[in-house]
């Protein structure tokens, strides 16, 4: 089970890049992070910003064939028979991961689906409703970096577990 966090220049893959991404297997926490060159001459200035970085650092990453191998590789590792994508926005990070992976011709590790936990946290707790305070669950702080907001997804869930007495894994 691994949790997954993007951050992008824009809204859309293909017509926006992924600047980078974090996966956090949510067992071993071992952590991978990602930084990908630019695909696209779009960017949206405000979005990047997010990330921390500026187009000139962005232009310097990896070229993302290479990193999305080395996602790929790095999965593969553990030897888990489904690499299920867990996600704060899996309508937003699993079409990014979703691309790469299209883009170079490469299988998507994680499948064709993914869960959000925010739904998961309002079935576990009864009110559909709520899909926020389960973040105040989080010790790791969510900085954008998409490695701390992984870690801090995985925290949550684990104290989701633990607060409805749920087996999570």
């Amino acid at each position: 089970m691994f949790v997954v966090d993007v951050e992008s220049d824009g809204p859309a893959p293909g017509v926006y890049s992924m600047v980078c991404f974090g996966v956090v297997d949510y067992y071993t926490k071992k952590s991978f992070y990602g930084q990908t060159a630019p695909i696209s001459l779009n960017y949206i200035p405000e979005a990047l910003a997010i990330s921390g970085f500026t187009r000139l650092e962005h232009e310097l990453f990896a070229e993302p064939l290479d990193v999305m191998k080395g996602l790929a590789d790095w999965l593969k590792s553990f030897g888990y028979s489904r690499n299920q994508f867990i996600s704060d926005n899996p309508a937003f990070d699993f079409q990014w991961m979703s691309y790469y992976f299209a883009l170079h011709a490469m299988p998507n590790p994680f499948g064709y689906s993914g869960r959000r936990i925010g739904d998961f946290f309002a079935g576990a707790s009864g009110n559909w409703r709520d899909q926020t305070s389960w973040k105040k669950l989080r010790r790791t702080s969510h900085t954008h970096n998409p490695v701390d907001d992984c870690m801090g997804n995985v925290e949550a869930l684990e104290e989701i577990g633990k607060k409805f007495n749920i087996k999570i894994a």
